[in-house]
Order: structure tokens, then sequence, then C-alpha cells
């Protein structure tokens, strides 16, 4: 918040924290498992890596490997006990399933115009786990609309995943807002910056001494470059 007020950007009051919305997450899953759209996962991340490397050719979407659904046909009776027993897990949507329900998706971005979704690319997406209330698609959905959000703007990064929040706004009967995905502020060595590659923060530039205005001009124009690269 300190970087945006120094860039000269403002943001709505009051701040929504999803750490604060727990419950409001809660209800949306708990109404997708009223519908039956919603299993327990117990398997480990390790467990998937050997089912799919075992399977060969398995399917792929735009995060990777696809979920092979593992426990998609595991019984209730079976999967409570499991749950009661204390065994971690995780809550997944029947893809599949869900966007069978609500039939053809579409939703729009500034940049492209009408894009047809197809979240079942993305296989059995986790809603939650034991151990975290929501996960981003699942927070950002709800959030959003009770932000009243006309117009989503992220990075091009997470233009794909768009077509699963957007089923899960059908499913959920909330709105869909308009999308801008821009082009990502990439560093020298063309990679996007993140924190974890200990990329310069607006932070460190602002104690080096730069403008606002120098920083804004750089990301524009770095912005524009990677734009104008795609395909």
């Amino acid at each position: 918040m300190e970087d945006l007020d120094w860039l000269g950007l403002a943001w709505d009051e009051p701040v929504v924290r999803q750490s604060e919305r727990a419950a409001a997450h809660s209800s949306a899953l708990a109404r997708l498992e009223g519908m039956g759209l919603v299993y327990p996962c117990f398997c480990t991340r390790k467990e998937i890596a050997v089912e799919i490397a075992a399977a060969g050719a398995a399917p792929h979407g735009p995060e990777g490997a696809v979920y092979p659904g593992t426990c998609r046909g595991l019984a209730q009776d079976q999967a409570g006990a499991r749950m009661a027993d204390g065994a971690a897990y995780a809550l997944r949507l029947d893809v599949a399933r869900a966007a069978a329900l609500v039939g053809d998706l579409q939703w729009r971005d500034r940049t492209v115009g009408v894009v047809a979704a197809r979240p079942e690319r993305f296989g059995d997406i986790v809603l939650a786990r034991k151990d975290a209330p929501a996960s981003y698609h699942l927070a950002v959905v709800v959030d959003d609309a009770a932000a009243g959000v006309t117009l989503a703007t992220r990075g091009r990064d997470l233009f794909e995943a768009t077509d699963v929040q957007v089923l899960l706004q059908r499913l959920l009967e909330l709105p869909t807002p308009n999308y801008l995905h821009h082009g990502l502020v990439m560093g020298a060595d063309g990679k996007r910056l993140a924190k974890r590659d200990l990329a310069a923060t607006i932070a460190a530039m602002r104690e080096a001494g730069e403008t606002p205005e120098a920083v804004l001009e750089a990301a524009r124009s770095r912005a524009a470059a990677d734009a104008d690269a795609q395909p």
C-alpha cells in the first residue's frame, strides 16, 4: 500500500483481505458441495506424479500435467472414514461434471475480445485443503463479486485461469466481470520480475532515489515491449 501511494495510485476502501473472508469462502464451497460437484482427494503430490508418469501420455493443461482423477470415484463412506481419521486431503471440483452442468461459457478480455472458456483443460482443480479454506480460484471469484469488481486487471500469465473462474462464477450465480490481461514487466534476462528471484522491489527503487514517474515509465515500456513480442 505504501508503494501504491508513492506511485500515486489510489484504491477503494475498505481494503479486502482474503484472510478475513473465510466464512464467505466456506459458504461458497458448501454450495458447490451441495450440488454434488466436490470430492475429497487424499493423493499426495508425489503419488499424483507417480501415477501420471506411469500413464505415459498423460494429458497436460495450462498448469502442467492434469490430475488423473484418482479419488473421484472413491465411495462416500470410505472418504468420510479417512477424513474422520485425520487424513490430509484436498477438496477438488469435478470439472467435467460442472462444465456439463452449465454448458458453453464465454468471457470478454479488453485486448482479444470474446474468449470461449474451456475449463476442462485444467482437470479437477483444488478448491480447498484441510489446512487452507480456499484456493486462489475460489477466493478471487467470491471476493471480486463481493467487491463489485467490473474490470479485473492482471497479468497475461493468468489468462487461461480465467476459464476456471468463469465456471465457478456460473455455478455460484455470480457476475462475470470484464478482464484485461496485460503484458508482464520483464527483467533484462527476459524473465518476469518475481520476489523469489530477488527482483528489485518498488520500495528498493524508492530508497535508491528513483522517482515515481521513472518507475511507471519503465514498467510501461517493458510491458509494451512484451506485448509486442506476443504472437
